[in-house]
This record gives C-alpha cells, structure tokens and sequence, in this order.
C-alpha cells in the first residue's frame, strides 16, 4: 500500500504544480458546463486528468482508472484508481485558493491508499488503509469534540436548483444547534480539513465517488466517524463525517 500512496504523491505533486501555473493565467483557460450552467469545467481539469491518467498507466498499465473528466479504463490487476484532477474548479476559475488534487487507490476491500494535494498551501493529505493519516508525512489525530453546540461544520451545495432547495432546508433545520457552518466549495479539502479539525464535521449529499475516495480515508484513519448518507430526493446519496463524540447527534439533524 504505501508503494500505492507514493505514486498516487509523485502524480498529485506534479498535477498540482501545473494547476499552479494554470491559476496564474486564468484569463487564457477554456471553459465549458456540464450538467448545469453552474457546473463549469475547465481545460485545466482536462489537461490535469489526462497528465494523470499517462502517470498513472506508465506505472500500472494493469490497473483500472476512473477519473471525473475521461472514461472509465478498465484494469486487470483488481485495483483502481480514483481521480479527481481538480476538486473546487469553480473556486479555482474565480480566483478563490480553495482547490486541490484528490488521486486514490483502491481494492476490493475498498480504499487502500489516498492523497489530497493542496498545491497553493504546498499541504499534503495522506492515508493508508493500515495507517496513520498524515499532513506532509507527519502522522495526526482529529481532535474530539465532544459537544455539537460549540462545532463547527462544513457543508456543500449541489448544481441543480431542486437540489439546492433541499439542501437549505437541511441547512435551517442544523444551523440552530451548531457553533456555525462553513462552505469553501472543495470537498476533498474539506474531508481533510475535517480530519485535522478545522472543521469538526462535513457533511454532503450529492457528492461524486471521486470527490471523497481519498478524503474519506484520511478522516477515517485520523479517527472520524465516517457515515454514508442515504439519498434524500432531490439530492443522491452523499457522505457526513465528524468527532465520535457529535456524529450522531448531527445524522440525526441532516436526516430526512
């Protein structure tokens, strides 16, 4: 596994760099939506997730790779890698230095290794499915917060209008019982800044497997309580993850 987390570094370092570049001339970035007007993507994310995919197919052209930009590859080996090449391109297209590179592997028993690559801040997110989380190699815990009142939780907001309807009304319904909440728009940063508490809980539905695959390792491994959410129409499933000691008490408030 550790083989696994040093290329998934080696190729998060080097895609990271080139979006630093890229965040430095944005006037010169193509860009296009998706699924929304308001889901937008960027030549940066494309040319960031086909740099990853020839690192990664160089290294293990036996492994399948699922990306956000590019077709699924299928593998042989029984791993798969999961990319996101640019998790906050809206922050990124903006201007706003919320963003990040998020590459994991994972197995039949899920994931074993991940990395979330804050390139402006040059901060290193890092999990082993058998080990500690890290920050730039330096192992740390979560701190525990043990009372939901004094937490502070982050959040995110889907693309389509229904959806975001739904999520406000969870968003009421949470705020009177929380410190307050917080929505930065990268949600593998989020993941992470959770797991190191600056955040004491995320929680999101809607979210992509490739937004969170690595995030959710790094929480886990740094003692977070990870939970999937069910879905709640509009919005499809997603993922909460806070101190042992809130979890509960904050599922309970974010359930419908």
């Amino acid at each position: 596994m550790s083989a696994d987390l040093d290329l998934a570094v080696a190729v998060a370092h080097e895609a990271g760099a080139g979006l630093r570049d890229a965040f430095g001339r944005l006037g010169d970035l193509a860009i296009s939506a998706k699924s929304t007007p308001t889901d937008l993507v960027s030549e940066a994310d494309v040319t960031t997730e086909r740099l990853i995919r020839e690192r990664l197919e160089a290294a293990r052209p036996d492994d399948a790779i699922m990306g956000e930009e590019g077709d699924d590859r299928p593998g042989t080996s029984g791993l798969r890698w999961v990319v996101d090449p640019l998790d906050g391109t809206v922050n990124f297209l903006f201007g706003i230095p919320q963003w990040c590179v998020s590459i994991a592997c994972e197995d039949a028993g899920g994931v074993r290794a991940g990395v979330v690559y804050d390139a402006l801040r040059e901060e290193t997110w890092a999990a082993v499915r058998d080990g500690a989380a890290t920050l730039d190699g330096v192992p740390f815990r979560a701190p525990q917060r043990g009372g939901l009142g004094t937490a502070l939780v982050a959040t995110g907001f889907g693309y389509d209008a229904a959806v975001r309807e739904s999520q406000a009304r969870v968003v009421a319904r949470m705020l009177p019982h929380v410190r307050d909440v917080r929505r930065l728009g990268a949600a593998a940063l989020d993941l992470a800044w959770a797991a190191a508490g600056r955040f004491d809980a995320y929680f999101e539905r809607g979210v992509k497997h490739w937004d969170v695959a690595a995030g959710a390792l790094i929480c886990a491994r740094a003692g977070l309580a990870v939970h999937q959410l069910p879905p709640a129409p509009p919005a499809e499933q997603g993922l909460l993850v806070a101190a042992p000691g809130i979890a509960d008490e904050l599922l309970a408030l974010v359930s419908d």
